[in-house]
């Protein structure tokens, strides 16, 4: 095969070889094709698993960070329930003070 200027292509007065160099360059492409998909599907399918593997790095800390958040919440009632406790003591003794200052004239 000859290429024409317009990009067509014609028969030639062909020895044989032109044949086998054409068939040949052929599959050199091909080849190379074949050779760059293959990369490609390598570097996909290692993106992939990397993104899977952080994936599931991510679920784990979303769950550790989840059990601390509730931890925190449990705390933070504890310490409130306290704080109402000691609130409730202090106002029994300012009353009970009050009572004590006024002549203890009130019940408590």
């Amino acid at each position: 095969m000859v290429h024409s200027p317009s990009g067509s292509r014609a028969a030639a007065p062909s020895t044989g070889d032109e044949a086998f160099t054409d068939a040949g360059a052929e599959d050199v492409g091909e080849s190379k094709i074949s050779a760059l998909l293959f990369d490609v599907s390598q570097q996909v399918q290692s993106g992939l698993q990397n993104m899977l593997k952080m994936s599931s790095e991510i679920q784990q800390c979303d769950s550790e960070i989840e059990a601390e958040v509730e931890r925190a919440r449990d705390a933070v009632a504890e310490k409130g329930r306290a704080l109402d406790d000691e609130r409730e003591r202090v106002q029994k003794a300012a009353l009970a003070a009050l009572d004590i200052l006024s002549g203890g004239r009130g019940a408590i």
